[in-house]
């Protein structure tokens, strides 16, 4: 009895799925509370990556302090305001929330915010094998692109010959109602005292608009485009500079130093001048001289920078010009010389070294007009007109050179080309 006892198998399935049981349903539960604790952490992550892009938009606090930082670092407010949304998303019964970091730093022209968590989630059928819950965790991670801060430098030629009449028709005006035929409205001022006679207020009485006005116009108007552009109050600085005011005095001329208060600037702009002369044919008419001009633009600038931060902007100049220089230049005249006097298309030496100092040149050409009833037109720019849109074009940096014909609107060009500038991207050094 004792030996069949020993040797029966009857009833061992009976006994093994007994002595099974608590393991396969542990193990079944444990499936459950892990396919329950993956959801959660589906859940939470999407939450944190809500967060961190939240933190980095570009209305955000991040974004706003870190295009007034002059370095990089973190942003605690950034960070605050990760967190807050974070947890304010992620309250749950089904979970406890173990932690929660946010970490939003800039670095060069990057803004970075990074989202960390950990929570437990509470098992069911799994703590029947001593499991009481699953702990998940993750990261997300968001990256934005901070602008670029630019220093934008205005030249602006005021010399005589923008005293041009601004279109064809007023030129045609000009020409008939003066005895030379002159299309140049001169400005004549002789010892501080204005001659009233001069073309400059013919053209004004004969409701002629001249060249220079037009370029002052649209010069205040840019500040408006600048205004509405930036995403930070000091992203764009800008500094306004002529010719000069006289022809006695031919001298780079500050109308607006280098400011992020573009209203101060607009106002200053808008009262740009005509250079004047104390007579007709002073100094041989040798007011325009671009090598001295663009040269002591460059010795202001200082070092043009990446553009990442306010404290290392990028430095643009950006030339306003009918392109034609005459000034004295006896020996590197790129033209015949009448005595020392260079009358020339633009040339490109100067425009050469300021973009070999990692300078853009933004050049806006507003078009020589022909001068058909003019004989020193004809003997001296006539020969070389078909060059100076040219030259202009060789001394902008590469998809910077913009010509604006007399039926344009100088003022849209203008600010066309700034949005073009200020929508290329950033070549980082």
């Amino acid at each position: 009895m004792i030996r069949r006892y020993l040797f029966d198998r009857s009833g061992n399935f009976g006994l093994m799925t007994a002595l099974l049981m608590v393991p396969l349903a542990g193990a079944a539960g444990f499936a459950l509370d892990l396919s329950n604790a993956l959801l959660v952490r589906s859940d939470l992550q999407a939450k944190a990556d809500a967060a961190a892009l939240a933190a980095v938009g570009q209305v955000s606090t991040g974004v706003a302090e870190a295009m007034k930082m002059g370095g990089d670092g973190e942003i605690s407010g950034a960070v605050a305001d990760a967190k807050s949304v974070f947890l304010a998303q992620s309250a749950s019964s089904d979970y406890k929330l173990v932690s929660a970091d946010a970490d939003v730093v800039k670095s060069g022209n990057q803004l970075k915010a990074v989202i960390s968590y950990k929570a437990e989630v509470p098992t069911t059928l799994s703590r029947i094998l001593g499991k009481n819950a699953v702990t998940v965790s993750g990261t997300a991670e968001a990256v934005f692109q901070t602008e670029t801060f630019r220093d934008f430098y205005l030249l602006l030629d005021n010399t005589p010959s923008m005293g041009v009449g601004a279109t064809p028709a007023d030129v045609d005006t000009m020409v008939a109602n003066t005895g030379d035929k002159c299309a140049f409205a001169c400005h004549i001022v002789k010892d501080g005292v204005v001659d009233k006679n001069s073309y400059y207020y013919l053209a004004k009485k004969l409701g002629v608009t001249i060249r220079i006005d037009v370029v002052a116009a649209a010069t205040s108007a840019l500040m408006e485009t600048a205004k509405t552009s930036r995403k930070s109050s000091n992203q764009y600085r800008m500094a306004v500079y002529t010719f000069g005011e006289k022809a006695e005095d031919t001298k780079l001329l500050e109308v607006a130093s280098l400011t992020s208060d573009l209203d101060s600037v607009k106002t200053k702009a808008s009262k740009i001048g005509l250079m004047s002369i104390p007579y007709q044919g002073y100094d041989n008419d040798q007011q325009t001289d671009f090598d001295r001009a663009l040269s002591n633009v460059g010795k202001l600038m200082g070092t043009s920078g990446t553009g990442s931060n306010a404290s290392n902007p990028e430095k643009i100049v950006f030339f306003v010009s009918d392109g034609v220089g005459d000034a004295y230049k006896p020996t590197t005249c790129t033209k015949k010389l009448n005595g020392g006097r260079c009358q020339e298309p633009i040339d490109t030496t100067q425009c050469t070294a300021l973009k070999a100092k990692g300078y853009r040149i933004a050049v806006l050409y507003t078009t020589y007009l022909p001068l058909p009833t003019n004989q020193w037109y004809k003997d001296w720019i006539k020969p070389f007109q078909s060059e100076i849109p040219t030259r202009m074009q060789a001394c902008a940096s590469p998809g910077l050179y913009f010509e604006v014909s007399p039926s344009q609107g100088i003022a849209e060009a203008m600010s066309a080309m700034f949005l073009k500038i200020v929508n290329t991207p950033r070549l980082a050094s």
